[in-house]
């Protein structure tokens, strides 16, 4: 059998198979596309796998991120843990792989980024590979009272503390957005990073209405921590998560999180997501806490003529003064500047 690769699948096509298949992934979704082109203008591209008969068999969501700092480079998926290739067999994996390289050569980009959560397949074979991070994740029970008798006296006072001081959680839609953005604001600029515009968190929540929610812990009426919840079929995730250093003392983000993961247990989620990870370091640990497992996140990177492998993180030491600076800096200095700055990190 041969496959075709397009570039012209329309959305019902596309969710089509996405929704079909057990092996993809929340990312693998259509409205990602429209996230990504709304928030930062970037260009996407969208392949699909087809065989004899003109059936989705394949797909590879792809962006193409393209800057002066920190290169030119088509990603799948940027800003989110996941994407990659999804497909049914081995041959349609490599043919999508085939069509992204020839991309790749067409639009003159100095690597490709290949966002992937399984095994090594064969079609991985001679591209260069990063494990260095891994999605922390627990199993679920049926129900949350459930879950609470499984977590140990020292976590459940941890998350008593905070409400003993009076402090309240709530899930909600966009009318939690603003409180939401201040908390992460905050946090990324104490941790010396440039922020996303809050216009990416709104357009990922009016994309997916159904199946996204900020959870926030108050004092009093002020947003102290909170997170972004995303789900897709028995799993949830929470990708992004914050809480303000004044109030660390009260442990906010216990409730935060316990409150997660009450609401996972509700809507009868069977798998929570914590996110990514360095293993063994303070956000690895303070997962592991939660009864989350270690699942490596295999990333997989094309590279033309030889280059090495490209070190957009925070911990190239070329970025150490920056980071420095930025944590100096006003948080409205950070919303206002950062959101130019971070649309090229993927």
């Amino acid at each position: 059998m041969t496959f075709s690769v397009s570039s012209s699948l329309d959305q019902a096509g596309w969710d089509g198979y996405a929704n079909r298949v057990a092996f993809s992934s929340l990312y693998h979704l259509y409205g990602w596309r429209h996230v990504v082109e709304q928030t930062f203008a970037h260009r996407t591209h969208y392949l699909a796998a087809l065989d004899d008969s003109s059936a989705v068999v394949g797909i590879l969501p792809m962006a193409q991120l393209r800057s002066r700092l920190f290169g030119n480079m088509l990603v799948s998926l940027p800003f989110f843990n996941y994407g990659g290739i999804c497909a049914d067999r081995e041959e349609v994996r490599q043919a999508l792989l085939d069509a992204a390289i020839d991309l790749a050569i067409e639009r003159q980009v100095d690597f490709i980024e290949i966002r992937q959560d399984d095994e090594e397949q064969a079609w991985q074979q001679g591209l260069a590979h990063k494990s260095a991070k891994v999605a922390m994740r627990r199993e679920l029970p049926s129900s949350a009272d459930e879950l609470w008798k499984q977590l140990g006296s020292k976590l459940r006072n941890q998350v008593q503390r905070p409400r003993k001081e009076g402090m309240t959680a709530a899930i909600g839609g966009e009318e939690l957005l603003d409180g939401f953005y201040h908390v992460f604001a905050s946090n990324m600029r104490d941790l010396g990073t440039p922020v996303y515009s809050k216009a990416f968190f709104r357009n990922i929540l009016r994309q997916f209405p159904g199946s996204t929610w900020v959870c926030s812990v108050y004092s009093g009426k002020r947003p102290v921590a909170s997170g972004l919840l995303a789900g897709f079929r028995d799993r949830i995730e929470i990708p992004w998560a914050s809480s303000l250093r004044e109030f660390n003392r009260l442990s906010p983000n216990m409730l935060l999180y316990w409150r997660a993961l009450e609401f996972a247990c509700e809507r009868g989620f069977r798998q929570f997501d914590f996110g990514r990870s360095t293993p063994h370091e303070g956000t690895y640990r303070f997962k592991e806490q939660w009864g989350a497992k270690p699942y490596p996140l295999n990333w997989y990177y094309w590279l033309p003529n030889g280059r090495e492998m490209p070190q957009v993180n925070p911990r190239n030491p070329k970025y150490r003064t920056a980071i420095a600076v930025w944590q100096r800096l006003p948080v409205s200095v950070t919303r206002l500047i950062g959101p130019g700055i971070v649309k090229y990190i993927p």
